[in-house]
C-alpha cells in the first residue's frame, strides 16, 4: 500500500465492478461467446466472414459516437445494424438482437464475487457508505453483489462513461457529499483514477492488471490487492 497524498474526511466509497471486485476477463469471454454462438449460427450472418461483427461494431461508433459512453446500447444497436446488412427482415432483426443480446447478459451475469470480498464490503459498510461506479453493463442485481451497494452508478443510463465526471457529479449530489468526501476505488488509471482526480474526488489505484495507461496522474492510494482497503475499516 502506498499513500500518495493523505485521505480524510472520506463518507462514501465508490467501487468500480468489473476487474476490481472480481476477475471479468473470463466472464466478458463467454458472454461475447455465447452472443457470437448465436448469430453465428445464422447463416446469413455467418457468411459475412469473422470480422464482422467488429466491423459492426466500429460502423455503429462512427455513425454514432454517443453510444460508445452506453456499452449496452452500443452492443444492441450494433447487433441490429449488422442484421440489417445481412438482410434480415424487419421482424426478424428484432426477435434475433433480442435473442443475442439476452445470451449475452446471461452469460454477462454468471459471476461469483469471492465470499472475502463481501466480507470486506461487509467491514466498510459500518463505517462508510458504499456505492458503485461502473462503465460497464453487468447488472449486479442478478449476482451475490445484490444489495451491496446504495447506488449502483452507470455510463450511458446515468452519465457519460469515465474518466468523464458526469458519474462522479451525480454520485455525490446523490449522496449528499462534496467531491472531497468520496473515495473512488478502480483498477484503472485512464478511468476511475484519472475520472475521479477530474471530478475532485480521491482515488485508490488498484494496481494489479498487466496493461499499460495513458494517464501519467497519481491516485491519492495505490494497492495491489482489494483486502488491502481493510485498512480502512479499523
Amino acid at each position: 500500500m502506498r499513500f500518495n497524498r493523505a485521505i480524510d474526511e472520506i463518507q462514501v466509497l465508490s467501487f468500480d465492478l468489473d476487474d476490481t471486485l472480481y476477475n471479468n476477463h473470463p466472464v466478458i469471454a463467454a458472454a461475447v461467446k455465447a452472443m457470437n454462438d448465436y448469430v453465428n449460427a445464422l447463416a446469413p450472418w455467418r457468411a459475412q466472414g469473422p470480422q464482422f461483427w467488429l466491423a459492426c461494431r466500429q460502423q455503429v461508433a462512427l455513425q454514432q459516437p454517443e453510444l460508445t459512453h452506453d456499452v449496452t446500447r452500443w452492443r444492441q444497436v450494433a447487433l441490429r445494424y449488422g442484421l440489417q446488412q445481412a438482410g434480415f427482415s424487419a421482424s426478424d432483426i428484432d426477435l434475433h438482437a433480442e435473442a443475442a443480446y439476452l445470451a449475452f447478459a446471461t452469460a454477462r451475469s454468471q459471476i461469483v464475487v469471492d465470499a472475502s470480498v463481501l466480507t470486506l464490503l461487509a467491514r466498510l459498510r459500518k463505517r462508510f457508505r458504499l456505492i458503485a461506479i461502473t462503465n460497464g453493463n453487468v447488472e449486479v442485481d442478478r449476482f451475490n453483489l445484490a444489495g451491496q451497494f446504495e447506488y449502483v452508478l452507470m455510463a450511458g443510463r446515468d452519465g457519460r462513461a469515465k474518466p468523464h465526471a458526469d458519474l462522479f457529479d451525480a454520485a455525490c449530489q446523490q449522496c449528499a457529499v462534496a467531491p472531497h468526501q468520496l473515495l473512488h476505488i478502480g483498477d484503472s488509471l485512464d478511468t476511475d483514477v484519472q475520472g475521479a482526480n477530474l471530478a475532485g474526488c480521491r482515488s485508490v489505484w488498484l494496481n494489479n492488471q498487466d496493461t499499460s495507461y495513458r494517464y501519467l496522474g497519481l491516485a491519492d492510494l495505490e494497492i495491489s490487492d482489494i483486502h488491502a482497503l481493510s485498512v480502512l475499516a479499523d
